[in-house]
Parts: structure tokens; C-alpha cells; sequence
């Protein structure tokens, strides 16, 4: 297959995985009754705990999922779509160090997403803790990384925008862990922690796609300063 016809794919997969992911949270959510789910209180983990019951000592809440299947299901195809898109669309990324870590980080984060749905907070707390930490500190240290990196076209065009969602990402992870909701609930700050990257890498995707099937080719520059091509 050609690298622009894999490019495209992994445009695609970039696309498919935060809507993939947010309807799994909204129908999942539909599910909830007495209480209902709220996007204010509740956690996105609420949704794939397991058993019904009063969760979480520093924010006591009563969890009672009966979708939980499919909302641990959904975690694991939303992890693939945003691994397989990243491999699949790093020639577009440039062969600057600080894009390779960039990348590399935002693999861990993505790779999160499919340790949450396999192991679920109620019954693997410590993994599930794992997952939280690669999604929320390597996703949005990726970001952050992505918005300074200095080669490559697709990250120099959507610099201001990547700063904007890294930004975003840190501060609601730090509001997160430090129980802060500021208007929007605790369970809102942790989606602004959680969500920051899976949203921006669909609009990279959506851009990506818009670029490849233009004709627009893929951005390259001459190795330097001990970089080397590929991912690695």
C-alpha cells in the first residue's frame, strides 16, 4: 500500500476514535437509573464499573452501571483506533526528537484507554489507577511536547490549537486529582483531563485526511541534529 493510501487510513482511525468514544459514554450513560448518570458527578470509569454499590472513599457516590460491559468494550477499540492511526500517519509527524517523544507519548496515552476497559476500577483498582495516569499525564504531556516540537508541517500548522488542548488537558488533570470541578463538577474536570487528547488527535486526523486527499504531500526535511527517520 502506498504511504499516502496508509496515511489516509490512519487519518481515518485518528477521526473514529473520540466519537467512538463519546457515544459509547452517552448510550452506556442512558442506562443509569436511580440514580441517573450525571457528567457533573460522575466518572467516566463509573460507567464500566462492574458491580453496584458506593464508590470511591474522597467522593463517596453510589454506582449501579448496567451497561458496563459495553462501556469497558468501547475502551478497547478507542484505544486501537488511536494506536493504529498514530503508526500509521507518523511520516506526517517530521524526525525531530521532540516529535518522536511527542508520539511515543501520546502512545502510552492511547494505550490507556485500552487498559481502563480491561481492567475496571471497582475490580482492578491499582491497573485501572495505571491507565488513568498514562491517559492524563503521557496523553497531555504528548500534547504539550506536539505544540513545541519544530519539524514537521501537520504539527507546525495546528501549533496554536495543540498548545490550547495541552494546556487544557494539564490544568483540568491537575484540578482533577485535586478535586476541583470549577463550575463544570469533578466528573466534568476529569473529562476535560481525559478527552483534551482523543479530541485534538480527531481533528489532526480530520486535517491529515483533508491534506493527503488534496494532494498535499507529506512534509519532510533533511535529518539534523542527530535525528533519525522513522518512528523509533
Amino acid at each position: 500500500m502506498r504511504s499516502s493510501a496508509l496515511t489516509s487510513t490512519g487519518a481515518l482511525c485518528l477521526v473514529a476514535a473520540a466519537p467512538t468514544f463519546l457515544a459509547a459514554n452517552v448510550v452506556v450513560g442512558l442506562g443509569w437509573h436511580d440514580p441517573a448518570f450525571s457528567w457533573a458527578t460522575n466518572n467516566i470509569s463509573d460507567l464500566g464499573n462492574v458491580t453496584c454499590g458506593v464508590w470511591d472513599t474522597t467522593r463517596p457516590r453510589y454506582v449501579c452501571s448496567p451497561w458496563h460491559d459495553a462501556m469497558n468494550l468501547a475502551f478497547v477499540p478507542t484505544s486501537l483506533l488511536l494506536v493504529s492511526g498514530l503508526l500509521l500517519t507518523r511520516r506526517a509527524w517530521g524526525t525531530g526528537g521532540t516529535s518522536r517523544a511527542a508520539r511515543w507519548m501520546l502512545l502510552a496515552g492511547s494505550a490507556g484507554f485500552g487498559l481502563a476497559g480491561v481492567a475496571p476500577a471497582d475490580t482492578h483498582e491499582n491497573l485501572h489507577l495505571l491507565a488513568a495516569l498514562l491517559i492524563f499525564a503521557c496523553g497531555n504531556l504528548g500534547l504539550i511536547m506536539a505544540g513545541f516540537a519544530r519539524t514537521g508541517m501537520l504539527l507546525s500548522r495546528l501549533r496554536p490549537l495543540t498548545l490550547v488542548f495541552g494546556a487544557l488537558g494539564t490544568a483540568g488533570s491537575a484540578l482533577f486529582i485535586a478535586q476541583q470541578g470549577l463550575g463544570l463538577g469533578v466528573g466534568g474536570m476529569e473529562r476535560v483531563a481525559g478527552l483534551s487528547m482523543p479530541v485534538w488527535i480527531c481533528v489532526v486526523g480530520a486535517f491529515l485526511y483533508h491534506t493527503t486527499r488534496a494532494g498535499d504531500p507529506t512534509p519532510r526535511r533533511p535529518a539534523a541534529e542527530g535525528d533519525h527517520p522513522g518512528f523509533s
